[in-house]
């Protein structure tokens, strides 16, 4: 095996069972002058204090642009100005080594010349038919973003606001003292801060002041506590200021130049449609809905409802891409002026990070939790069993929205009120028992049935999420399988549905649906007995095995019970084996994906991997880290995890199932999907892959560095995972480091696009780790506080306002 003649890692990680090759590393001689850092290169010590200093000394002299590094500006020239026909500029190592042999292509189209001026006049589409086209937009706003930085980036000053001080949750929850708010509380804009001096009670309709609604003939005019012009350049306003070019963009399909993929579908083909406001009437009713529900006058006053337009916008991103990944919500029954105003502020606020508008995403979020909060704690006699449904779906999508924001406040907030959640879930399902046994053998009516299992759906997604929090940050789950027993599992997507004329046709289609409860698949698939269910439920009975695996890895007894371990595997085998045998889900997903069949089917394959892995090696010191959103830190813990990751034949089952992951975005397109992913997959992928990842570049590792010769097993995987990155690896002085290949190219698919600000941070992560791999740890760019999502910093080659 080939092999680095130095290699170095952090000193933690330098110690390692296996032996190592004899080589000395260089001393770390020069020590920043700011921290405690020391590097064996003044030049790696220079970047690394540009850090502190936020000195940006190499400036592009063909735009305004400038940056850390050099060789970061020579990629911006060859990404950015190279097309403009200009020649291009050279590093020094390439001068020195002469021209290469090897044919470089020359770009297929000329540069877009964008006039802003023009831009700002273009007309917002407002059809509520029309699908907004977020594939697209992600895929031009990358492009645009490397386009340099933009005049007035730097204008985001985000200052501190009180707002937070005003939530305060129930039954234990943690209150955020005002001197530690930082970037959670700091994301508000201007608009916000501005108006923590004023009483929120002594304006009832000032804080709800309506803003002009959009229509098919006006010109986009976003009020100044939302969207900023691009001359002003608040990334927000760049997807809105862009709508008539990407609506005048062919959908994905035969016609756009990326991988082929099943098309962008409408909601329509879906098997429901994206619920609209039709109307500045119905705008007004939800207008109206919300001064009802806040009674003590506590929504900031900068909050300002949406128009028309946006509205629409956010329904439909939420309801085309984030709904099919964990749908609870029942599509034909949403009507947004009738929903509960929390509930609806939620949904509309993921939906707006979807649709890259990220102030607003965030007013919302703000929003939906103050309407939560006050309902609590005016409900008199509070009990988990009276709490309504949309009281938990409310909580839960802000929980989902804090917890993978990229900030560690979000997720201190979601932790502090999980407990409140996981007793709600509780009360009502003893509410859904006493129901269903009062009804006795009588079938329930159809909108009996939609309140059913709408609550079960909604118990489930909370079990999912919870499940997630495990695996992403190692916290002890909230909610034990237990809890269901004899709850039924979700029905099939094509059932919730099911659009049905009258009672007759309901009663017939519910009596030739049969729905297993909890129990009887988890005691199935531990007895190795294939089950046939729904994708949901799918979903749901991973997450089971995956808390069991949980479970068994912090067991005590966890080295010598290898009954249970059995036990585990035979039933991960079965859950496997029954993916044949789940329901065929007829409707057409809107997503572009590389699998057949309903997107949770492709999510809970992720969290399989992960649990499959699990039983090998386990990585909390890496998920621990991850709590606190320090990039460095976590790449830390990923290089001292290398002696954790051992070289076996069951290793290389865990390998193979990384090999699995990882091919997936090679065989379609690295840039494609990172460019496609964060909004076409759930935030499942990259929190399931970063493990399997981890795994994979250290195991690489290890074959190149160890002493001890690799067997024809390991060998033959090796070749297979480097057959993938031939293309990676054409740079001679990257042929024997697949290992930092692979982590770098990972950690830049996970941040090229941003809509949960959790990715950015796992991207940052992993190129820190990469640059650990290859015998130093390197400062790029001190980003790793960037909070959910910031479309302004989708590129290395601008300035960031983080």
């Amino acid at each position: 095996m080939p092999g680095a003649s130095v290699a170095t890692l952090p000193p933690a990680a330098a110690s390692t069972t296996a032996p190592r090759k004899t080589s000395l590393a260089p001393e770390r001689k020069y020590k920043c002058q700011f921290c405690n850092r020391a590097f064996s290169r003044s030049e790696h010590r220079s970047r690394h204090e540009r850090s502190h200093t936020k000195e940006r000394p190499f400036k592009c002299m063909k735009c305004r642009s400038t940056f850390v590094r050099r060789d970061l500006l020579l990629r911006h020239d060859r990404t950015v100005h190279a097309k403009d026909g200009g020649i291009p500029l050279h590093s020094d190592g390439k001068r020195r080594a002469g021209p290469k042999t090897r044919a470089v292509a020359t770009p297929s189209k000329p540069a877009i010349a964008i006039d802003t001026a023009t831009i700002e006049q273009q007309q917002m589409e407002t059809s509520g038919d029309a699908i907004f086209d977020v594939e697209a937009a992600a895929m031009l706003v990358a492009d645009l973003s490397r386009a340099g930085s933009y005049e007035g980036s730097n204008s985001m000053d985000y200052t501190s606001t009180n707002m937070e001080q005003t939530v305060t949750y129930p039954s234990g929850a943690i209150a955020i003292p005002q001197a530690q708010q930082v970037q959670w509380d700091n994301f508000m804009p201007h608009s916000i801060s501005q108006a923590k001096a004023h009483s929120i009670t002594s304006s009832t309709s000032g804080s709800f002041e309506s803003q002009q609604s959009f229509s098919s003939s006006s010109t986009v005019q976003p009020h100044a506590s939302q969207l900023l012009s691009i001359s002003g350049q608040n990334c927000n306003g760049l997807v809105p200021a862009l709508q008539s070019m990407i609506n005048s963009l062919p959908r994905s399909g035969a016609n756009t130049p990326v991988p082929q993929s099943p098309s962008v579908l409408s909601n329509a083909n879906a098997g429901f449609k994206a619920p609209q406001v039709n109307s500045d009437d119905e705008r007004n009713m939800i207008l109206d809905n919300i001064r009802a529900h806040d009674t003590e006058r506590a929504i900031p006053e900068g909050f300002r409802l949406p128009s028309q337009a946006s509205l629409n916008r956010y329904l439909s991103t939420y309801f085309g891409h984030f709904h099919h990944h964990l749908p609870f919500l029942h599509p034909a029954s949403f009507n947004p002026t009738q929903v509960s105003p929390p509930l609806l502020l939620a949904v509309l606020s993921i939906g707006a990070l979807y649709a890259f508008d990220q102030d607003q995403a965030y007013l919302l979020h703000i929003g939906s939790k103050i309407l939560v909060n006050q309902f609590l704690q005016h409900k008199e006699n509070f009990s988990s069993r009276k709490v309504p449904l949309w009281t938990m779906q409310s909580s839960l999508l802000n929980m989902i929205f804090a917890s993978w924001s990229g900030d560690p406040k979000g997720l201190e907030w979601a932790c502090s009120i999980k407990s409140l959640l996981a007793n709600m879930v509780a009360g009502n399902r003893y509410e859904l028992k006493l129901r269903q046994e009062a009804r006795g053998d009588q079938q329930p009516t159809r909108a009996e049935w939609v309140e059913d299992e709408g609550c079960r759906r909604t118990y489930y997604a909370v079990y999912i999420f919870f499940g997630l929090l495990t695996l992403t940050y190692n916290h002890t789950p909230a909610i034990n399988f237990n809890e269901f027993e004899d709850l039924q599992l979700p029905s099939t997507e094509a059932l919730w549905n099911l659009k049905v004329t009258d009672e007759a046709s309901w009663k017939e289609q519910l009596a030739n649906s049969t729905v297993a409860t909890f129990m009887e698949a988890h005691d199935n698939l531990f007895q190795g007995e294939k089950i046939r269910y729904s994708a949901f439920a799918t979903r749901v009975m991973i997450n089971a095995l995956f808390l069991e695996v949980w479970y068994h890895k912090r067991s005590p007894e966890a080295l010598q019970d290898v009954v249970t371990e059995y036990k585990l595997r035979l039933a991960l085998e079965t859950w496997e084996k029954s993916l044949d045998l789940c329901e065929p889900e007829a409707v057409i997903i809107p997503l572009s994906a590389p699998h057949k069949g309903h997107p949770l089917l492709f999510n809970a394959t992720a969290m399989y991997r992960n649990a499959r892995a699990r039983l090998e090696v386990d990585l909390k010191t890496v998920q621990e880290a991850l709590r606190y959103h320090d990039s460095y830190e976590v790449a830390a813990a990923m290089s001292h995890a290398r002696d954790r990751v051992k070289r076996s034949n069951e290793m290389l089952k865990v390998i193979q199932e990384c090999y699995n992951c990882i091919e997936t975005a090679v065989m379609q397109g690295v840039r494609w999907v990172a460019r496609t992913s964060p909004t076409n997959w759930s935030v499942e992928h990259p929190l399931c892959g970063m493990d399997l990842m981890i795994i994979l570049s250290l195991w690489l590792y290890r074959l190149e560095h160890d002493e001890e010769p690799a067997t024809p097993e390991e060998l033959a995987m090796y070749n297979k995972v480097r057959q993938l990155f031939e293309r990676e690896l054409d740079d001679p002085a990257y042929a024997s480091q697949l290992s930092s290949v692979v982590a770098k190219l990972w950690g830049s698919m996970l941040d090229e696009v941003v809509v949960w600000g959790i990715t950015r941070l796992i991207g940052e992560s992993f190129r820190h780790h990469s640059q650990a791999l290859v015998g130093y740890v390197d400062d790029i760019e001190a980003s790793s506080n960037a909070s959910t999502p910031s479309m302004i910093s989708q590129g290395a080659d601008e300035d960031s306002v983080y």
